[in-house]
């Protein structure tokens, strides 16, 4: 038999010299990318331009495999670093994903090149085995009874909070997975309780099941943004006079928007109480775990049923990388039901036990929890606790050079790593408040030194700075006030 021709070209693209070669030459530039400590923020790029840079740089040969360029992979190389946010710089505060810890890149590398995807264990042995030490090794801070907890990997928080409001809506409602809406026909309507600031996941998520915006039941905050749990019984008891069934409480552990902490200790008693499932979305947050020094953020979380937890954030690894945890192991399978013999054995043995495809919406999932636990194995955890508490006595030290401006206003004492203010010269009038800090934002963004964010902080625009990078001092935080009084002065 006779072999079958092969293409010199597609040949070489899998040619592991050059394969070697790529690696060396993108490795030099990467290597110059990190070593570049200059303040800047972002190059924003016209959009029509970078399409035609970008359409530029492929190939015209249609008909077979171009041969290689190595000039035009150091081009394409060189763009994408350059017009991109800028997270290892002093100059990026802008944003809750980090610069990665170098290692973790290297092995997000190796994950691409084996492509070992991780919902099941015969495709991905080791990953799969990582997952379940590294939820053992994290459940030593959370807290939750071995062997009766369990986690499973998402490609975002997003996703997490998504299947844990499934879980609970399939406990509470279980007819709702066969039988669809028309299950929940009734007088009592499905509803979802969550603090004011919560991330907007959630309000999709409602919107995804079934269950509507209309019915997120919106609990009061105190001065520190946090859910007034004084208030929120009153709260759920008006809804369930207004027809709605809350089924789930959804708390945060570092909000979006100001990086409060909701009480959990108090709000697992009241859930505990009234029988709803109590979430906690600590995308941002959760990793304050991993410190002695600020673990006490999360009290009670040990009491909650299911928590969503970022590694992407605040333990400085390639996004995606979220961890969900439930409490109980029981609730983790019951978020979706389907059978498919092509995947799920219906006699599970030693191997798919640790098969995690029936607990999440992916089949196909990157090994996502092979960047931490290398950087865990390597490192240990006070790398990760080191570099957090430096960014929590940063962020406080940063509120109080502000509090010591007469042009500025602070409006939350941090309690992470996420601090929100506003600029406030005397010859501003209130009325121009709001306006003026989204303008002084895209200033800033467009001089690009500084890369910060905005939120609104009681229905009014706020400047807003995320630390993220350890490299960022007082200096730098300075030099940005002096960036936001330019700008401000720009007509």
């Amino acid at each position: 038999m006779s072999e079958l021709p092969q293409s010199g070209s597609l040949i070489e693209a899998f040619d592991v010299q050059l394969f070697r070669e790529n690696t060396e030459s993108v490795l030099a530039r990467l290597e110059k990318h990190l070593a570049d400590q200059s303040i800047r923020g972002l190059e924003l790029a016209d959009p029509s331009q970078l399409t035609s840079m970008a359409r530029a740089l492929m190939t015209t040969e249609h008909e077979k495999p171009a041969a290689f360029d190595e000039a035009k992979l150091s081009a394409i190389v060189d763009l994408y670093i350059r017009t991109g946010i800028q997270v290892h710089s002093p100059g990026y505060m802008g944003r809750q994903f980090s610069g990665v810890v170098p290692l973790s890149g290297v092995i997000d590398f190796v994950s691409s090149v084996v492509n070992q995807p991780s919902s099941f264990y015969e495709a991905g042995q080791l990953p799969n085995v990582v997952e379940r030490i590294m939820a053992e090794e994290l459940n030593r801070f959370i807290g939750f009874r071995p062997g009766t907890f369990d986690m499973v990997t998402t490609s975002g928080g997003s996703l997490a909070n998504l299947t844990a409001l499934l879980a609970a809506r399939n406990r509470a409602f279980p007819g709702v997975w066969a039988r669809g809406g028309s299950d929940l026909d009734g007088p009592a309507r499905p509803a979802v309780a969550v603090g004011a600031d919560v991330h907007y996941s959630v309000a999709r998520a409602a919107g995804i099941l079934g269950i509507g915006e209309d019915r997120i039941v919106r609990l009061p905050l105190d001065a520190a943004r946090r859910i007034d749990t004084s208030r929120a019984g009153p709260a759920l008891d008006a809804a369930e006079r207004q027809g709605l069934d809350v089924f789930c409480l959804v708390a945060s552990a570092g909000t979006t928007s100001v990086g409060a902490f909701d009480p959990l200790d108090e709000l697992a008693a009241i859930t505990r109480e009234r029988g709803l499932w109590l979430h906690v979305d600590g995308a941002h947050g959760a990793s304050l775990l991993v410190s002695d020094e600020l673990r006490h953020k999360l009290r009670g979380i040990d009491r909650v049923d299911s928590l969503a937890w970022d590694a992407h954030k605040m333990m400085f690894v390639p996004a995606p990388c979220t961890m969900l945890f439930y409490r109980d192991r029981r609730h983790s399978r019951e978020a979706f039901r389907q059978t498919a013999s092509y995947v799920f054995d219906a006699q599970p043995d030693v191997y798919t036990a640790l098969d995690s495809g029936d607990k999440n919406f992916e089949c196909t999932k990157r090994p996502m929890m092979m960047t931490l636990w290398v950087l865990w194995a390597m490192y240990g955890k006070a790398l990760f606790a080191e570099k957090i508490e430096y960014l929590c006595r940063l962020t406080r030290a940063a509120h109080a050079i502000l509090e010591k401006q007469d042009d500025f206003e602070t409006l939350h004492l941090p309690e992470a790593n996420i601090i929100c203010f506003r600029y406030r010269p005397e010859w501003l009038a209130d009325d121009e408040v709001a306006a003026f800090q989204v303008n002084i934002r895209n200033r800033i963004k467009q001089a690009g030194q500084f890369f910060i964010s905005k939120v609104d902080v009681d229905g009014k625009a706020a400047l807003r700075v995320v630390m993220m990078n350890h490299q960022i001092t007082t200096e730098h935080f300075q030099m940005l006030l002096g960036e936001i009084r330019k700008a401000g002065r720009e007509k």
